[in-house]
């Protein structure tokens, strides 16, 4: 075994680190790392945890990290931040919030920039992913940046989501109409104390008795999650929401849609493989030699169009591969 896969396996955090900013800038080397670290995946249950920005995620995935810690479970944590628009790095770094646990060994906080990405996640993640399956992590959080209703790619890495809501921010049936109701597993009302707690509840759950969700054998429960300045009840609260999550869990297995779900997966993987391993190298190539330039200018004044454009790079392209 590859000596840098055998000391991620058995956990090492600082290995664990260079290979995931390695993924991130897309060195030719991380491949073939993850290729090898693939056999050793597969073992962890991925959370994703999403919502609006300001929802308060990154107090709920430290306190998750607290309630799993007492349950004994190692943790790993993917935090997804903005891309600074000077190092091209995760603005917040490491959670500032997750720090207190820096020490735990059972615990490992890694942040990603998003680098222009939609939908809410890095293009690194799922090898990142990856790597902390390798590492032996029982728990994978994955918290999405925070960018609204295009935040549902979520969906295609963790088994379980949880959808942050806030009353009082003004966007709780926007977020509702938004994809998040159709891909949220346990809501979450973070922030309770606030006015219009109980009323968002209430609309929440008018809309679950409405929705196909109701039918399919779990129906998402919505967990209220008071003020994080009151430590006993913000306890007894995440503690809550720790026991729904695994509640999630459960059901998956015994109903066999972890399966369906683990498939789903794979089939992003593939897309995401796909892309790397043919569109990118196609768009740089074209980039370098200025041909994109030109193509940009054709299409810019009319002279042809984007599906000519790719139908003809496309062809050149597999003609390319057929005389190899």
């Amino acid at each position: 075994m590859d000596a840098t896969i055998k000391k991620i396996c058995a956990g090492d955090v600082r290995m664990a680190s260079r290979l995931i900013r390695d993924i991130e800038d897309k060195i030719p080397e991380a491949k073939a790392k993850i290729k090898k670290l693939y056999a050793h995946t597969g073992k962890s249950f991925i959370i994703g945890i999403t919502g609006a920005p300001g929802a308060g995620k990154s107090t709920l995935t430290d306190a998750l990290i607290e309630q799993l810690r007492k349950k004994n479970k190692t943790v790993g944590v993917l935090a997804v931040d903005p891309t600074s628009p000077f190092t091209g790095g995760a603005i917040l770094g490491d959670r500032i919030r997750m720090q207190r646990h820096a020490e735990d060994a059972g615990v490992f906080v890694r942040s990603l920039a998003t680098r222009g990405a939609l939908g809410g996640l890095s293009q690194s993640v799922g090898n990142a992913i990856h790597v902390m399956e390798a590492m032996g992590k029982d728990i994978i959080i994955v918290e999405t940046v925070g960018i609204g209703q295009q935040e549902i790619d979520i969906i295609n890495h963790a088994h379980s989501v949880a959808v942050v809501l806030v009353p009082g921010m003004g966007d709780e049936i926007q977020t509702m109409k938004a994809g998040l109701m159709e891909i949220a597993d346990v809501f979450v009302i973070n922030k309770a104390n606030r006015a219009g707690a109980m009323q968002l509840h209430t609309e929440l759950e008018g809309m679950l008795n409405l929705s196909s969700k109701a039918t399919d054998g779990w129906k998402p429960p919505v967990v209220m999650v008071g003020d994080a300045f009151e430590p006993q009840t913000f306890a007894a609260d995440t503690a809550a929401l720790t026991n729904k999550i695994e509640e999630h869990q459960l059901y998956l297995q015994e109903s066999g849609k972890l399966t369906e779900r683990m498939h789903r997966k794979a089939m992003t993987e593939i897309h995401d493989a796909l892309r790397d391993s043919l569109f990118e190298p196609i768009v740089n190539s074209l980039t370098t030699s200025g041909e994109m330039k030109r193509f940009a200018e054709k299409i810019k004044n009319r002279k042809t169009d984007p599906y000519t454009v790719a139908e003809e790079i496309a062809q050149r392209f597999f003609k390319h591969q057929e005389e190899k």
